[in-house]
Parts: structure tokens; sequence; C-alpha cells
């Protein structure tokens, strides 16, 4: 792609419409001029919000995690296969470039955080962060509202895990690694693939995979528990190179690790497609047939148990792979206690001196 056109460095390849958005445009050719390019500017810009709550709930059996915290809505890092870009429509803006270019800021989170756990009937369980949109995305850097957050759950004695492909997590290691003597908190690296280009295409404004793999050493050598998650896990195309990446993790100093493999929600099918066209247009339909063959022969299954790993002998063979070569690696090998909930102390009311 030519470095002038605004797309360039960005994930998604159009403005594709959300889904419930009341007007629609289609362009269409009416003989007299051709299509012009969709020249609109892709300068990344943040809306400042309040939120009124700040910890999401679930209670999906196939998610290790009953609470979240989002700080932000919207990435910058521009993932094309993101899951959570079809969430943009509910803000009547584009899954597509929108997404990563329109940008929310949670500024209150850590406000209504010591809020919520200051509340007389809170019971205490690990908070995911970053199981959305990326907690340390580059925006982070100026509005430390994921250090905030942190900074609360420390203080309180509060479990937490990360998801990030950011090397800003380094940062917060003042935090971490006291949290982690407590067994208060471990840190997942996503990394999807060990090709740059490849990577560049599929992730363009997130952190290297090499950068990504300094990050589980500095984690290890902090003492802060660690882990990979290979994600997303897209069919022909980084599929082949899973035990790559698992090879380099475990020598990094990880000792967990996970994978997922991609999804495509609502309005992730169109942009996928779209970027697949551009990029690798030879192989598009191959990789297709084979996400609808782990998929039921639907090009998505919502389904809980099975959507984040498919089904037939595809994702049975993906499956076996990654089994084998954690066994070979040690990864998962180690019974890990499961994050300490019982050194919870709740949050004084602001202004108020405790009695003892």
């Amino acid at each position: 792609m030519d470095k002038e056109d605004p797309r360039y460095l960005r994930g998604a390849r159009s403005f594709v419409q959300g889904r419930f958005e009341s007007v629609a445009r289609e362009a269409f050719d009416d003989g007299w001029t051709p299509e012009e390019p969709d020249t609109r500017k892709l300068k990344t810009s943040v809306t400042l919000e309040r939120a009124r709550s700040i910890i999401s709930r679930n209670d999906s059996p196939d998610i290790g995690f009953s609470q979240s915290i989002n700080p932000y809505r919207g990435c910058e890092h521009g993932c094309i296969y993101c899951y959570a870009r079809p969430s943009h429509a509910y803000l009547e803006l584009s899954p597509g470039l929108d997404f990563e270019t329109k940008l929310f800021a949670k500024t209150n989170a850590a406000e209504r955080l010591q809020e919520e756990l200051a509340k007389p009937g809170y019971r205490p369980s690990p908070i995911a962060l970053g199981a959305n949109t990326d907690c340390y995305q580059p925006i982070e850097r100026k509005y430390r509202i994921t250090r905030q957050i942190l900074e609360v759950l420390a203080e309180c004695d509060h479990p937490a895990t990360v998801v990030t492909k950011s090397a800003l997590v380094e940062r917060d290691l003042d935090l971490l690694a006291p949290m982690a003597s407590k067994n208060l908190v471990k840190v997942f690296v996503s990394i999807g693939t060990l090709d740059r280009e490849l990577a560049r295409k599929l992730e363009p404004r997130a952190a290297s995979p090499q950068r990504r793999l300094a990050v589980l050493k500095k984690l290890s050598e902090n003492k802060v528990p660690c882990g990979v998650m290979v994600a997303a896990l897209i069919p022909a195309l980084n599929d082949k190179t899973m035990e790559h990446v698992l090879e380099a993790a475990a020598a990094a100093g990880a000792s967990e690790a996970a994978y997922v493999i991609m999804r495509l929600p609502n309005e992730l099918k169109t942009l996928f497609k779209e970027w697949l066209a551009e990029h690798y247009p030879q192989r598009a339909e191959h990789v297709m047939s084979i996400v609808r063959q782990m998929r039921g022969g639907r090009e998505n299954d919502p389904s809980f148990g099975s959507r984040m790993s498919g089904t037939g002998n595809y994702a049975e063979l993906m499956e076996k792979r990654f089994d084998i070569a954690c066994r070979r690696l040690g990864l998962n090998k180690r019974e890990t206690p499961d994050l300490d909930c019982g050194r919870f102390r709740p949050p004084s009311p602001q202004g108020q001196l405790e009695l003892l």
C-alpha cells in the first residue's frame, strides 16, 4: 500500500457500516466518473467519558474470569481479527477504521472502582484487565488509567490478571512485582506469530513479536507469573508457526500458555475478508474455507464451548499440536495456585479514618 494512503499502518480497510446505523451508503457506477477513493482523515481522536460503573461481569462457561475492566473503548493497535470491533457499532461508529481511530477513555475508572470495591456486598474474584480492548494501548501512556486501576487493586490487595500485546506493561513493574509476591497477579502476553511482516499487517500498531518476547523475559526476571496467549490463530495464515511461538515464549520465561482460534462475529466477517483480499488474495478463499470447516459451515459460531477453539478435524489437530508442544516445553506443567482472594481489604471511604 502507498504510504500516502490514509489507511497505511491501519488494520481495517474501510469504514464498514455498523449494524445499528439507520442510514446506509452504497457506492455504484453511474457511468460518468470513476469511483473516488475514500480520503477521510484517520488521525486518532480520544473522547473522555465518565463511566457510571466500571466492573463488567459475565457468567460465560468458557471464559476463565467473572469480572473484567476495560479502561478504553476502541483500540489503536488496529488488530484486524479483534473480536471487540463490533462493539463500536453500539456507539453508531464503524467497527472498521472508526474502531482504531475514534477512541474513548474512561477517566474516572479508578474512582468508580473504589466505589464498587467498597460496597458492603462485594465479594472479590480476580479482575481481568485487557479482556476486550488492550489496556496498555498507546494512549495509556498519556491517560494512565490502567495504572490508576492497578494502584487501587494493589492498595486493596485485590487479585487481577492482565492480557496485553504492549511493552508498556513494563512501566508498571513497580506495582506488578509486589502484587506477584502476594500471589495477586498474572500477566499474559499475546503473540500470534513471530513473522514481523505478517504481524505488521495483522496488528499494525502493536509491539513487534520480538519486543513482546522481551516483555515476557522482563516479567519473569521480576518474578511476575507470566504466560503466552497464542492468539488469534488464523488457519492457513499463522497457525503453522504455533510451536515456534510456544518455544520462544518458554525460552523467554513463560510458564503458562493458551490459544484462541480467530472469531468473526457480526461486522468482523466483512472486515477480515476485505483485509484478506488486499493482503493475501491468492490465499483468501482457502483461509475462509478452513474457517467454515471449523465453524460448522458458517463463518462464525458463537456457541459456548466451541467459539474459542472451533470444531472438526482441523480444530482437533490444532488442539493436539498445542498440547504436545506444551508438554514438550514444560508449559502448564506446574499446578499454580489460584490467585489469592483472601487478602482483600475494602478501600476506606474517602476522608474517613479507620477505627483500628
